[in-house]
């Protein structure tokens, strides 16, 4: 591991800090791009304008007139927590705007597969739909857009996903990723799209004379979910999903939230006052992800969309224990995935260039988590596969990969279907993270191409794992009052949460729960705690470390620990 510290333009910081900015603060926020105070405003006159979506107009257009006619809306949702965070926008909005028929559909993982299909196209008509929406999907359903257009339904694809050379033919696509689009935030994750579609039908309904500036409905009640669901689809979070996610924050502090999401906070045992990212990410986040993995959608839906606390908190404990259960499938299939992924190791232990894992006995329901794991720990792009439980599909493998940085996952699969037409039978994702389709019988051929591939693209550079730092800290900042006030910030995918390194000493070290490393450390000669989780191999006694700053509260006393990322051996 290369332990690397980022560049700070010291001109950037020094006027950050001129503008009132905390002082190690504007070396975090100048280290991450941030050039001007005016990028770190945070407020709602700051977001890009709804006009320069591509579509958005014409979507409010279509909408209004829907509203006015009083036809039936059907949003046909994701199964994951950016679809179904954008799902509950769309439906609390568009009640909000006036809309008296609004329903929704989520796929079913197993069953139906990815997206608007052909087949939900037809239930979506037979529910007595008029209005057919599509949130977090939509963008590469030909068929399905096809099919409810030839039943009479008008289709609004809502999406951000990047799109192939051929359009669905719907009535109206909003995507901030399909060409000619002048948005600047390409990063919008399917929550904001959506929530973006409302402001833009608010203006279009404030026009028609059926509000005024004073009289409309309060979108921003809705920001909670946004800054939820751009925090779990981990998009880069670029200024304008900053500001999202930073409105949110403020409002779930400050108590204002849907019902649903306050009783996911309390199942997990977070306190929705002191909110931050990691909360989305790491506890309401995959409760919800953990309905479409192992169950149904509906229930994550659900959870978001009541405005009754004794239903809120029912759902959210359902969606807790589902989560256990996740994490137990997960544990096992962890342990055996490493187990192949190990043997697939040359003499000199070096990983191939790519990994390709399947057991027949995988739960498909949670192969990305697991292509995650196996991807950090050994720096290597990954596609863990397994059998498909779907009716007619038990010859086909479904999978999900994860990549590193300098490998973008569905290029590569782009290519390994033009040397191989017939390898994929579908695809589709982003750099980072993919999906696909294969027969049963094309597994070796696609591990082969896949290796063949990865092989071609990844230099040693690449392959080289490094973590990029803010370098040392100032013993003065090591303080509890300091660690929270960096807590309150925005951080994330693209605008990394502060790591420290420093070399210390390692004055005493154990193991607690038989996998943690316990630590006592001096730094810059004076103690403190670490913790490094899952690491059970002992230090040196003088080591360079890499750390996040967190709090421990015991007896009533605060005090900073390092919670240990890696080490520079």
């Amino acid at each position: 591991m290369q332990i690397l510290t980022r560049d700070v333009p010291p001109r950037t910081a020094w006027t950050l800090e001129q503008a009132g900015v905390h002082p190690l603060l504007s070396r975090l926020f100048a280290a991450r791009g941030i050039q001007s105070p005016d990028e770190l405003d945070d407020g709602l006159a700051k977001l890009l304008p709804p006009q320069t979506l591509k579509g958005t107009e014409a979507a409010a257009n279509l909408l209004a007139d829907a509203i006015a006619a009083q036809k039936r809306l059907c949003i046909v949702a994701d199964y994951d927590c950016d679809g179904a965070t954008a799902c509950a926008v769309g439906l609390r909005g568009l009640r909000m705007l006036g809309a008296q028929h609004v329903s929704y559909i989520v796929p079913d993982r197993v069953v139906d597969g990815y997206g608007l299909t052909a087949p939900i196209a037809q239930r979506v008509q037979q529910a007595g739909a008029d209005v057919l929406i599509t949130v977090d999907n939509g963008i590469a359903s030909m068929e399905g857009v096809a099919q409810a257009q030839a039943l009479g339904l008008q289709v609004l694809v809502t999406d951000h996903h990047l799109p192939a050379a051929t359009l669905p033919s719907a009535d109206v696509i909003v995507n901030p990723n399909q060409p000619g689009c002048s948005f600047e935030s390409k990063a919008l994750a399917g929550v904001g799209v959506m929530f973006y579609v409302l402001l833009a039908l608010r203006a279009e309904l404030r026009k028609r004379g059926l509000f005024t500036a004073e009289t409309q409905p309060k979108l921003d009640a809705l920001l909670p979910l946004v800054a939820l669901g751009t925090v779990a689809d981990v998009v880069k979070l670029d200024n304008n999903n900053r500001r999202l996610v930073a409105q949110g924050l403020k409002r779930i502090r400050a108590g204002a939230m849907p019902t649903g999401m306050l009783a996911l906070f309390k199942a997990a045992g977070r306190d929705a006052r002191v909110a931050t990212t990691f909360d989305f990410g790491f506890a309401l986040g995959p409760r919800i992800n953990a309905a479409g993995r192992l169950s149904d959608m509906t229930l994550g839906i659900e959870c978001l969309s009541t405005d009754d606390a004794a239903r809120a908190d029912e759902l959210a404990r359902q969606l807790d224990s589902i989560n256990r259960e996740r994490r137990d499938i997960e544990g096992d299939m962890r342990q055996q995935a490493m187990e192949i992924a190990e043997s697939l190791m040359d003499d000199s232990e070096e990983p191939p260039p790519a990994i390709c894992v399947f057991d027949p006995d995988f739960h498909e329901g949670v192969v990305g988590i697991v292509a995650s794991r196996i991807k950090d720990k050994f720096h290597r792009p990954c596609f863990v596969f397994a059998a498909s439980n779907a009716p007619g599909k038990e010859h086909e493998l479904k999978g999900s990969g994860r990549s590193i940085p300098g490998f973008h996952l569905r290029d590569a699969l782009d290519l390994m279907v033009k040397k191989h037409p017939h390898l994929l039978l579908r695809f589709g994702g982003h750099a980072m993270a993919a999906g696909c389709t294969i027969e049963e019988e094309h597994l070796e051929l696609f591990e082969a191409c896949f290796m063949e591939v990865a092989a071609q693209l990844l230099s040693p550079a690449t392959l080289q794992r490094k973590l990029e730092t803010d370098g040392p800290l100032d013993a003065q900042y090591r303080r509890a009052e300091f660690v929270d006030v960096m807590h309150k910030e925005v951080w994330g995918q693209g605008f990394a949460p502060p790591v420290f390194s420093d070399e210390v000493e390692v004055v005493s070290q154990r193991l607690v729960g038989e996998k943690h490393l316990a630590l006592k450390l001096k730094h810059q000669g004076q103690p403190v705690d670490g913790i490094w989780f899952g690491r059970i191999e002992p230090l040196p006694a003088r080591v360079k470390l890499a750390y996040r700053l967190d709090v421990d509260e015991w007896q009533g006393q605060k005090r900073v620990r390092f919670m240990v990322e890696a080490a520079e051996l």
